[in-house]
This record gives C-alpha cells, sequence and structure tokens, in this order.
C-alpha cells in the first residue's frame, strides 16, 4: 500500500469532489503542450494519457481552435491517491492570419495529439518581379537604402 504524509489530503479530495474532477484553481487539470515550426506548417502536440480518440473534439471558428478531451472517470472507488486528472479538458489556441485553418490535420497516437496547421500560402514568402517601363522610373533597394534608379 502506497502512504504518503500530507495533512492537507483529506481536504484536498473534499474540494475537489465539491469543485469537480477537473481539480481546483490551486491545481487544474492540465492539458501539456509544446508547438514549433517544422517547415511550411506548425506543429501542435497535446499530451492526452489515458484520453480515448473518440472523446477527443476539436473546432475551429473565427480562427480560435478550440480542443476538448474527456478522461473518464474509473468510477466510485476510494483513492488512497488520486492525482491524475479526470472529467473535462479544455484549451484555446488563436490562429494568427498567416495560418491556414481550413487544412489542419489531426492524429492522436500513443497519449499525444499532434495538430499540422499550414501556414497559409498569403503568408509565404514570395518573388515580386519588378519591370522597368521607358517612361516610368523604377525605386530599387541598393545596399539596404533606397535610391531612385533611372530607367
Amino acid at each position: 500500500m502506497l502512504m504518503r504524509t500530507d495533512p492537507f489530503r483529506e481536504l484536498d479530495r473534499l474540494t475537489q469532489q465539491f469543485f469537480g474532477a477537473n481539480g481546483t484553481t490551486t491545481r487544474p487539470a492540465a492539458m501539456p503542450m509544446d508547438a514549433y515550426r517544422d517547415g511550411e506548417e506548425f506543429v501542435v502536440q497535446f499530451d492526452l494519457p489515458g484520453v480515448r480518440a473518440e472523446s477527443i473534439d476539436l473546432d475551429v471558428e473565427r480562427n480560435v481552435l478550440t480542443v476538448r478531451a474527456e478522461r473518464a472517470s474509473t468510477g466510485e472507488r476510494e483513492y488512497q491517491v488520486a492525482e491524475r486528472p479526470r472529467g473535462l479538458f479544455s484549451r484555446q489556441l488563436f490562429l494568427g492570419e498567416a495560418l491556414d485553418a481550413e487544412k489542419i490535420r489531426a492524429n492522436y497516437e500513443t497519449g499525444v495529439l499532434t495538430l499540422r496547421i499550414p501556414v497559409a500560402e498569403r503568408a509565404k514568402p514570395r518573388k515580386i518581379a519588378v519591370t522597368a517601363d521607358s517612361s516610368e522610373q523604377a525605386v530599387g533597394t541598393v545596399g539596404g537604402d533606397a535610391r531612385q534608379i533611372d530607367a
């Protein structure tokens, strides 16, 4: 049997029961996240161990991505230690205009939800062709200074 010395354990357990299974304000249910850029897309990963893929819900509305997941309760048990949060988890991400929210891909494997969000075409760097017409003057950049160039 696992024992630990914590005079506030029973108070913490009662507080969790009163405020819900998601935890208290001092110990909220967590959905840890990593986000990084990988070439032409952003990758966001959420740790959701013990969550069934069917309980994960993703919504995008007005460039706000909402991730919801639920870790089901294991029933009425008298726990000696209960540190793993249960219940509903939710997290929102605000997607910038540079991301293509229409083409998000999601994969859930070994307790990790991975979202791949491509960079929007309008946000990718592009070359702009400069043409010179004999009746117009072109402006160019030379050595970091803007100078007028006679065509």
